[in-house]
């Protein structure tokens, strides 16, 4: 049975320039002994394990200053990647004085239960039963209010911050703990897209607006290329001439894994469609959008779709041309994202399957049906697609976010399909959206580069300018 669709980072990465290494100088690596299960009081709740978290205090004025501490809340995945990919708090430590801490989601990189022993923690729902986001809610509190006590920083203000699904984690650990995190940058933080919140075609209709705006050609040409796909995989000799034209290895070759091949090469550049070149996903171009339909509307290749589309699946998967063939049996884990799956059949119900005739994918509905039917088949469980919302909220989230909420800010760049479940108008005087026409998905948190627009250094400095006036507001509480 196929896994169910996912659009958070996947396995079909391939990393090129990372530096997992003890001699980082970025940071320092530590554990905190973990508790389990924040939440129950049966004695395999009491039961520890060791989460991995990074600090970097070079620039921290230190305890007696009262100094703010930035705290990373980690996504599904290898904290290092992260914290390699989110430069605005390294570039912004200095000015702030602060110090910074990203801290791993318990079950991904090393922060993993069970004697750190993957397949045991991974082995059964019993044992997944504790990844769930309230939990690393949880884990994020008691790690933060331990590592203030032990550095005599109680009235050091943290800021915590995240992006994607680690900026869902900011958002809500600011609703939940405001006693711990005095504010919150939750960058392309889909925090509305589940239920009937926002449509489940949203997703998939910001991707299509992504390619036809760079070409309308590009776009037409993806658009009718599936049907295409499947004819000539009926015909004899047509898997060999699929396999010829988009140099699959010899291993493995299936039309539909082909299809999810290039679908996600599509939607992945959507996402991480950014000003500047970039190796958070792949090695990238910048605006790799546009170089993807270039590629499709390279004149030289005439008539000939597959070879259009396998030069703009190369700007993804092959940008740096050092792979031979490409692999559609890859199962790598290089960010360790494994967990992921389990999230998305038990909590993570975020509708993005939905296409509609404009669609650049094939014409589709959101089928629940079909996930519960995996999530049973993988698990034995059944997904709880009202959770979040009971936990979190989401519906009416204006009217109820004005009654409490405080001190948040939204940011979203609209080209990023995952925008359209996020917060894209304030709320209130300091529950703040900012919202960037050309922006991809948590651009802003990105290392600054000399050649961004302007438009993205102005959105960094009015975050900059928030978080300032958060902590002045702070430490005048403070002395009255």
């Amino acid at each position: 049975m196929d896994k169910i669709a996912s659009w958070f980072p996947s396995s079909i990465l391939r990393p090129e320039s990372l530096s997992f290494s003890k001699e980082n100088k970025l940071y320092e690596t530590k554990y905190f002994t973990q508790t389990l299960d924040h939440f129950n009081y049966q004695p395999q709740s009491y039961k520890t394990f060791q989460q991995r978290y990074l600090i970097n205090s070079k620039h921290w004025g230190g305890a007696q200053k009262k100094s703010p501490i930035f705290v990373y809340t980690g996504n599904e995945g290898n904290i290092e990647w992260f914290a390699q990919n989110t430069g605005f708090m390294f570039e912004t430590a200095p000015q702030f004085k602060a110090l910074l801490v990203f801290i791993e989601h318990r079950y991904y990189g090393k922060s993993i239960p069970y004697g750190g022993l993957k397949k045991v923690a991974y082995s059964n729902s019993t044992t997944l039963g504790y990844l769930s986001s309230t939990q690393a809610l949880a884990d994020y509190a008691s790690l933060i209010i331990n590592l203030k006590k032990n550095l005599t920083a109680e009235d050091s203000p943290v800021i915590v911050l995240g992006g994607s699904y680690g900026g869902m984690l900011a958002a809500w650990f600011r609703l939940k703990y405001p006693h711990v995190a005095l504010g919150a940058l939750a960058s392309s933080a889909p925090i509305l897209n589940f239920e009937d919140i926002v449509s489940s075609y949203s997703f998939n209709n910001i991707i299509t607006q992504d390619f036809k705006s760079a070409s309308e050609n590009c776009y037409k040409v993806i658009k009718g290329s599936w049907s295409q796909l499947e004819k000539t995989t009926k015909q004899k000799g047509g898997l060999e001439l699929l396999r010829k034209s988009f140099r699959i290895c010899k291993n493995y070759i299936n039309v539909d894994y082909l299809e999810g091949w290039l679908q996600t090469a599509y939607v992945y550049t959507a996402m991480t469609d950014y000003p500047t070149p970039s190796n958070f996903l792949n090695p990238l171009p910048a605006y790799p959008v546009k170089q993807m339909c270039k590629a499709i509307d390279d004149p030289t290749t005439g008539n000939n779709t597959f070879a259009k589309l396998y030069g703009a699946a190369n700007i993804y998967y092959n940008y740096s041309g050092t792979a031979t063939c490409n692999d559609l049996a890859d199962n790598s884990d290089p960010h360790d994202l494994g967990g992921w799956q389990w999230q998305a059949c038990t909590e993570m119900i975020l509708p993005t399957d939905g296409n509609n005739e404009e669609s650049i994918f094939p014409v589709s509905r959101e089928n629940y049906t079909d996930r519960a039917r995996y999530c049973n088949y993988a698990y034995g469980v059944e997904p709880r697609p009202n959770w979040i919302t009971t936990e979190f909220g989401g519906h009416d989230i204006k009217r109820v976010l004005r009654r409490f909420g405080s001190n948040i800010i939204f940011f979203n760049g609209l080209r990023d399909p995952w925008s359209g479940g996020g917060v894209l108008k304030s709320i209130s005087k300091s529950l703040i959206a900012i919202v960037a026409k050309d922006g991809a998905h948590h651009v802003d948190l990105r290392f600054s580069d000399k050649d961004d627009p302007e438009w993205l250094k102005d959105i960094r400095k009015k975050e900059i300018k928030i978080i300032t006036k958060w902590l002045k507001e702070y430490y005048q509480d403070l002395s009255m």
